[in-house]
């Protein structure tokens, strides 16, 4: 009898001796397994990082190293992601600035690509990187604007991920809006595309310039352009000096008779005094106007141009920095009213909707319309 206890004693230590081995055994392939998965993902990464490179220099004259072919950006400050999208570079995004998570009639940019933005994580606000974030995402390039309000170097330092600064613009086109273009399509290796856009910008540029610039002034109408946008929107006394799309053509803006530069309030007296041929008014400041018109009819029935009817509308351009696609769209549409000699050829909606579909490779002018944007004659108080 003791001698089948001691047997099945023995029994069950080797059981439980066997049971504990195969549960050490089970642990150790476990960790093994996770060790392997971990050193996996380490190796990758390092291919990533010690992956073919190569250096291009910024707007501000730096050298970044980045890699050879980009796949994951974020944007930060205005322009960055506007400018991006012109070249083309619309699904390298994995991170947005706050504003863009929401759908921006005024930003078309966004618009057409709105599906592609609004669930992506937020990566900062107003040129505020969250660099956790950022570095959270995964980018492999920062592509920062000159209007954002971080250093370059002390960015790229903290977040460890190259930054390419561009200049961006907040005009139409000049030397910055080109230099943004061919400095992104370096980045993205969109040279072809790059230079496709450059040209055709080049080509608008010189035939509004051509049609315009031997005018004589004294055959000009005179014009003022009223609820023009900036930190916030505007009424009647919000106007510009240098405004982008009469620029282009050469206008008689009357607010460049006061020695300022860019949008600003005026005493409307003023404008009074002036009486400007024609008014331009955008669309951002329409609300404003046709309150303080309920309010003073007078005063808007004593200028020439309300009483006989000349009075037009601008698409607003300004939302975050200026969007060159409507203000060039801006500036036929001006064009064909200031000038209706000299561009008796142009359809403003056609020509805004070949702009809007070379820089955005969409036409959302009929949303726009619908929306209650569109080139037309405005009656005040409507």
């Amino acid at each position: 009898m003791m001698k089948k206890s001691l047997s099945l004693l023995l029994l069950s230590t080797l059981v439980l001796s066997l049971c504990s081995c195969g549960s050490q055994t089970a642990n150790t392939t476990a960790a093994s397994s996770a060790e392997s998965s971990q050193a996996v993902a380490q190796s990758a990464s390092a291919a990533e990082n010690t992956g073919k490179t190569r250096t291009l220099v910024d707007s501000r004259s730096r050298e970044v190293t980045v890699p050879e072919k980009v796949e994951r950006i974020v944007c930060v400050g205005v322009g960055a992601l506007r400018y991006s999208c012109y070249v083309g570079a619309a699904d390298l995004v994995v991170g947005v600035e706050d504003y863009e998570t929401k759908p921006g009639m005024s930003r078309l940019y966004n618009y057409v690509n709105y599906d592609k933005f609004k669930d992506l994580p937020v990566t900062g606000t107003n040129g505020e990187p969250n660099n956790e974030q950022i570095i959270q995402v995964g980018p492999q390039v920062i592509v920062m604007s000159a209007y954002a309000s971080v250093d370059a170097d002390e960015l790229q330092a903290k977040t460890g991920i190259p930054v390419v600064v561009v200049p961006g613009s907040d005009t139409t086109l000049d030397d910055g809006a080109y230099e943004t273009i061919r400095i992104l399509g370096e980045l993205y290796g969109k040279e072809d595309r790059a230079e496709e856009l450059t040209a055709y910008l080049q080509g608008v540029q010189k035939d509004l310039d051509d049609r315009t610039v031997n005018i004589p002034e004294e055959g000009k109408p005179s014009v003022y352009v009223a609820g023009v946008s900036f930190k916030g929107a505007h009424g009647f006394e919000g106007t510009e000096a240098l405004y982008g799309p009469f620029e282009l053509i050469h206008a008689k803006n009357l607010a460049n008779e006061t020695g300022q530069t860019g949008p600003f309030d005026i005493d409307t007296e003023q404008v009074l005094s002036w009486d400007p041929d024609i008014i331009f008014l955008d669309f951002n400041g329409m609300s404003l106007i046709n309150e303080d018109y309920a309010k003073n009819p007078d005063f808007y029935n004593g200028l020439t141009a309300v009483k006989e009817g000349k009075v037009y509308s601008q698409i607003s351009f300004r939302s975050s920095a200026s969007n060159l696609e409507t203000a060039l769209a801006d500036a036929y549409y001006a064009a064909t009213v200031i000038y209706p000699e000299q561009f008796s050829d142009i359809d403003p909606v056609e020509k805004a909707g070949e702009i809007f579909q070379m820089l955005l490779g969409a036409n959302p002018y009929g949303a726009l319309k619908e929306a209650g944007y569109e080139f037309r004659q405005i009656k005040l108080g409507e």
